[in-house]
C-alpha cells in the first residue's frame, strides 16, 4: 500500500513490490520535483508541474485595475501529472491511517471490505470537492442569474480557483485508473468502477476544453453532494445495518439533481448558446458554438442521466425484492408455529390411550 513498513519485503521491482510501494514511489517523485525549485537551472522547468500556467492580465473598464485570469493549454498536462502524484499520496494516507483502522474494528467480509474502502475514499473526495466547489459558486454570480452560463461565450478566461479546481478534478480521476491495479480491485468491481471513472474524465475534461466551465461547475457541486450522501450512508450501513435513513434522503435528492442537470443542459445548449451573438467554430478563440458540438454535448448529458436513472431504478427494485424475500420467510415461520401448536394441543388430549372428546362425553374403553 505504501507509506507503511511491511513485515515481509517482496523482491525489488516485482509486481508485489510495486503494489506495496507505489505510494512511496509517487511521494519520492513529488519531492524530487519540489527539490528542483532550489536550483536555477531546473526551476524554470519544474515550475510548470507545480503552478497553474497561462496567466493573462486584463484591464477592467479602462481603469488602472488589473485582474489575473487563466487560460488552458498543453502545459496543463504537466500540472495534472504532478497533482496526480499528490492524489496518490493522499489516497494512501487515508487508506492506511483512517480506513484500515476502522476496518479492523468492524471485522467486515471481503465484499463489504472492498465496498467500505471505495465509499471511504470517495466520501473524502466528494466532501472536499463539494466544499471547494460551493465556495467558488458562492463567489460567482451565475448561480443567481442562469443566463450567465451562456452569455459572452466563449468563457476562455478563468479565475485561479476555477482553473485549479478543474486541474485537481481531472488529476484525481486520471489517478483512479492505475489505482484499479494498485489497489487489487476485484475483477467483478472493475467494469463498474472503470465505467464511472471514464464518465467523470470525459465530462469534466469536455467542460474544461470546450470552455463550459461555468456549466460544468454548477452541475458538479449538487452531483457531488448527492454522491457524498450515498457513500456516507453506505459507511454508516456497514457499521450498523439498521441505519438506512440516509438512503432515503439520497434517493430523493438523486432524482432532483437529475432533473436539475437536464433542465440546465437543455437551457444552455438548446436555447442559450443557440441564440448567442457570435456563433462559429474557432479553436484559437476557444469558440465551439456550432450545432454539431451542441447536439453532441446535450446528447452526452442526456444519455448519461438516462443511464444513471436506469441504474437507480434497478437498484431500488433490487432492494425492494430483497425486502420482500426477507418478509416472506417470517410469515411462513409464524404459520408453521401456529400449526405446531394445534398439533401439540391434540396430542396433549391423548392420555393413556384414551382420547377426550370435544363435547365432554366419556371415551370408549379399549378391550
Amino acid at each position: 500500500m505504501g507509506l507503511r513498513r511491511k513485515g515481509r519485503s517482496p523482491p525489488v521491482l516485482s509486481p508485489e513490490f510495486v503494489l506495496q510501494n507505489h505510494a512511496d514511489a509517487a511521494s519520492y517523485l513529488a519531492v524530487g520535483i519540489l527539490l528542483g525549485l532550489m536550483f536555477e537551472v531546473t526551476a524554470k522547468y519544474v515550475i510548470i508541474f507545480i503552478t497553474v500556467q497561462y496567466n493573462v492580465t486584463y484591464t477592467i473598464d479602462d481603469k488602472s485595475e488589473h485582474v489575473n485570469f487563466y487560460e488552458y493549454g498543453p502545459k496543463d498536462i504537466a500540472t495534472i501529472f504532478f497533482y496526480m502524484l499528490i492524489a496518490i499520496i493522499l489516497h494512501a494516507v487515508i487508506q492506511d491511517y483512517i480506513l484500515d483502522k476502522i476496518n479492523r474494528r468492524l471485522h467486515l467480509s471481503k465484499t463489504k471490505h472492498s465496498k467500505f474502502n471505495e465509499s471511504g475514499q470517495l466520501a473524502f473526495f466528494y466532501l472536499f470537492s463539494f466544499v471547494w466547489g460551493a465556495s467558488i459558486l458562492n463567489a460567482e454570480e451565475f448561480t443567481v442569474n442562469p443566463t450567465l452560463l451562456w452569455k459572452d461565450y466563449p468563457h476562455s478566461r478563468m479565475l485561479f480557483q476555477v482553473k485549479f479546481f478543474y486541474i485537481c478534478q481531472i488529476a484525481y480521476w486520471l489517478r483512479a485508473l492505475p489505482e484499479l491495479y494498485f489497489q487489487k480491485i476485484r475483477k467483478e468491481d472493475i467494469p463498474r468502477q472503470l465505467c464511472y471513472i471514464c464518465l467523470y474524465i470525459a465530462h469534466i475534461s469536455g467542460a474544461y476544453i470546450l470552455n463550459l466551465q461555468r456549466l460544468g461547475l454548477i452541475l458538479m457541486v449538487p452531483h457531488y453532494l448527492v454522491e457524498l450522501i450515498f457513500h456516507a450512508s453506505r459507511l454508516f450501513y456497514f457499521s450498523d445495518e439498521n441505519k438506512q435513513k440516509g438512503f432515503t434522503v439520497w434517493a430523493l435528492l438523486f432524482v432532483m439533481v437529475r432533473l436539475l442537470t437536464l433542465t440546465l443542459s437543455v437551457l444552455t445548449f438548446g436555447f442559450g448558446l443557440a441564440k448567442v451573438e457570435n456563433p462559429g467554430f474557432s479553436i484559437a478563440d476557444g469558440n465551439f458554438n456550432v450545432l454539431s458540438v451542441r447536439i453532441s454535448c446535450l446528447g452526452a448529458v442526456c444519455l448519461t442521466q438516462a443511464w444513471m436513472m436506469w441504474k437507480f431504478i434497478n437498484f431500488q427494485l433490487k432492494k425492494w425484492r430483497e425486502h420482500i424475500k426477507k418478509q416472506i420467510p417470517k410469515k411462513k415461520i409464524k404459520n408453521t408455529k401456529n400449526k405446531l401448536t394445534k398439533k401439540e394441543l391434540n396430542r396433549a388430549n391423548v392420555i393413556n390411550g384414551a382420547a377426550k372428546l370435544e363435547d365432554g362425553a366419556s371415551p370408549r374403553i379399549r378391550k
